[in-house]
């Protein structure tokens, strides 16, 4: 089976760098980076500058699944404790 990953080159910084993303992260990149009227550069330099992970392809896949999450589910509320007293 073939991958559908495609490493692709952007710039960060000044640097050239590359990451390797299937077409639906990609695409998904690009999506959010207009809805925000930044660059994909300028996108990706802001999950670069923001990771924890050590794989920059890794941080945006992350990145674009926590933006979606967002979209389609309200954050959770903590749950309320019960006073252990009677």
């Amino acid at each position: 089976m073939k991958s559908s990953i495609i490493k692709r080159s952007v710039t960060l910084g000044g640097r050239k760098t590359s990451m390797s993303l299937e077409d639906a992260f990609w695409n998904a990149l690009l999506d959010i980076a207009r809805r925000r009227d930044v660059t994909i550069s300028q996108l990706i330099e802001s999950i670069d500058a923001n990771r924890t992970q050590t794989n920059l392809s890794s941080a945006a896949r992350l990145f674009v699944l926590a933006e979606f999450r967002d979209q389609i589910a309200p954050p959770l509320e903590p749950k309320q404790t019960r006073a252990l007293s009677r």
